[in-house]
């Protein structure tokens, strides 16, 4: 078994023996556990595991969706990625709920009009200044409205100061969070240069670990490897912080599942384009041969 799988069960089977049963937002429930870490050498392959099949492309359009900057579904339901879809409909509901009028279309019916309506998707497809806002147009009121753009600022100062402390992009904007449909979970990450490596270390405040957290690791995996390859550096460790570590009450037999499981060794992944500027790559996943799929209802 690679490593990167079997720190993760490890997490997984301590939150399903040590974890605090808990109430949540969602209504749902959760085994929690607070302050734990994933911690992964990128020179042991590419992180995704493969205890069970992991939505590679799903991951790749979101990612390309933060580093353009959008904050509207749209464009991830052309790219038939779903991830938000759930909370953009939600955030639907509630206002006719509020109302006292009935809906009157299921998610499946708001995502086709979303794709088919560019003025229902300018009103209801939009999640407010999420990640893509505050990666790249992070708003300074102070000073004639200018706009942060920390990935850009990022690139920049990994290239001439590579030794700086405050390699840091930070999506927990206090003055923008009422305005968002979901508050950041991944609100932080911070990189580091050492030897010609580049390291990515990550802060989660809430983290789905069935679910999420894979997701996670692969997506912050991805963007140290684009990084580096922007920055002509070597890739070197990638870390997870999490706070609220859980397990919905509804994910428990699918995590049992997994942790029978012996995992076969890591994909590599290769880089034909990249413009991570521009929020572009092309990038080709090598020798993925995964356990199969388990799914689990998300909770939104």
């Amino acid at each position: 078994m690679n490593k990167l799988d079997k720190d993760y069960q490890d997490l997984l089977y301590k939150v399903m023996e040590e974890g605090s049963t808990r109430d949540d937002r969602t209504g749902t429930g959760t085994l929690s556990l607070f302050g734990t870490q994933i911690r992964h050498n990128m020179a042991d392959g590419f992180p995704l595991l493969t205890s069970k099949k992991m939505a590679w492309k799903t991951m790749q359009a979101e990612l390309k969706w933060f580093l353009k900057g959008e904050t509207n579904i749209k464009p991830l339901l052309e790219d038939n990625c779903n991830i938000w879809t759930g909370d953009a409909y939600k955030k639907f509901n509630k206002y006719f709920e509020d109302k006292g009028e009935e809906v009157g279309i299921c998610q499946n019916g708001f995502s086709n009009h979303i794709k088919a309506n560019d003025d229902f998707a300018k009103k209801w497809g939009e999640l407010g200044p999420i990640y893509g806002k505050q990666w790249r147009k992070w708003r300074n009121y102070d000073s004639d409205y200018y706009d942060h753009d920390q990935i850009k600022e990022l690139v920049s100062n990994l290239t001439k100061d590579p030794y700086s402390r405050r390699h840091l992009v930070s999506a927990w904007n206090v003055g923008d969070l009422e305005r968002m449909t979901l508050p950041p979970c991944h609100y932080a990450f911070q990189c580091y240069v050492n030897e010609g490596k580049l390291s990515l270390m990550w802060q989660q405040r809430s983290a789905d670990l069935f679910l999420g957290v894979p997701f996670n690791i692969a997506s912050y995996g991805l963007l140290l490897k684009l990084l580096a390859y922007e920055t002509g550096l070597q890739e070197g460790e990638l870390i997870g912080n999490f706070g609220d570590t859980h397990l919905y009450s509804n994910h428990l037999l699918a995590t049992r599942e997994q942790l029978k499981r012996t995992a076969p060794e890591l994909p590599t992944v290769s880089i034909s384009k990249c413009n991570i500027l521009e929020g572009e790559f092309e990038v080709e996943l090598n020798d993925y041969n995964p356990l199969p799929a388990i799914k689990a209802p998300l909770s939104n």
